[in-house]
């Protein structure tokens, strides 16, 4: 009997959490799809309509926008933050002196929200108060970077501060991944008379493969649903030429009364996410299983 409750008190004490979160967070999913299949417009209503949000919400060129600024910033944030990120961590591992002085340096910029980054980004970029108007003080009159006012390059604003945040959390998943390299592998390159360069390329990075899936997982994620760098840099503007589907979504959502295609628009970036996981946790667990 005693054994029995031993092996009862886990679930017990877990049990609080799975139900909130079966509630609060696979609940209100479905709940959520549901909504994008009624006519629900200022408060949810439950007049079945079907697929109509959905129609109606891809023959919006608002939509196909959102869709097309979150393809430049997605490949442009993710090849981005993987170049600086690897190239950091390769230079991390050579095993400099000011390697525990410069990690924490990297990874600072991780620990702020992201709209202390869109906040901070706001400033610098802004030709009034940032890096124009300091360099006009300085005497270089003929000096323009008014990127975040051009709607043709506001959305590069995003990649810079998306990818100054993100790019030292992913030279730490590089240089883990660098470390668990086996080093006997390396010694027999180097007996054979490889490189430096040659190891690198030819070995340790083809070895790296898990986590490079695992860095474009958490950041294709971090794409997809970037909200608040958004809101916080450039609102979404100029015009409509920094809107990502999570403005779009919170907008027809909150402002303009249309929570229907709101939910649809939520679904359908769900499914990009599911897009990407999915096939993710089938290759680890296939890999698993030979293993």
């Amino acid at each position: 009997m005693k054994y029995k409750f031993q092996q009862w008190i886990p679930k017990l004490v877990l049990a609080p959490s799975f139900l909130l979160i079966l509630l609060f967070v696979y609940g209100f999913i479905f709940y959520t799809g549901y909504l994008s299949m009624t006519d629900s417009k200022l408060l949810p209503s439950y007049g079945w309509v079907g697929l109509e949000n959905y129609n109606k919400l891809w023959a919006l060129s608002h939509w196909m926008t959102a869709l097309k600024n979150l393809a430049i910033f997605g490949i442009l944030y993710i090849v981005i933050s993987s170049v600086i990120g690897l190239v950091v961590a390769i230079l991390l591992d050579q095993k400099i002196r000011a390697e525990g002085l410069l990690r924490p340096i990297y990874l600072y910029p991780m620990a702020l929200s992201f709209i202390v980054t869109g906040t901070a980004w706001k400033w610098f970029l802004d030709p009034g108060i940032g890096i124009e108007n300091t360099m006009h003080n300085l005497g270089w009159l003929s000096f323009e970077f008014n990127w975040i006012k051009d709607s043709d390059f506001a959305i590069y604003t995003v990649v810079i501060a998306a990818v100054w945040q993100s790019s030292g959390f992913v030279m730490a998943m590089f240089l883990a991944g660098l470390r668990g390299v086996d080093n006997e592998i390396i010694k027999a390159a180097q007996i054979d008379g490889a490189s430096s360069v040659t190891i690198y390329r030819r070995i340790i990075i083809p070895l790296m493969r898990p986590v490079f899936l695992s860095a474009f997982v958490v950041l294709a994620h971090l794409a997809i649903k970037a909200y608040d760098l958004v809101i916080a840099l450039t609102g979404g503007g100029p015009g409509r030429a920094t809107e990502l589907p999570s403005t779009f979504m919170y907008s027809y959502t909150f402002t303009r009364n249309s929570m229907g295609i709101g939910a649809a628009s939520a679904i359908i970036m769900l499914a990009m996410i599911f897009s990407i996981i999915i096939p993710y946790l089938y290759s680890e667990l296939k890999s698993g299983g030979k293993q």
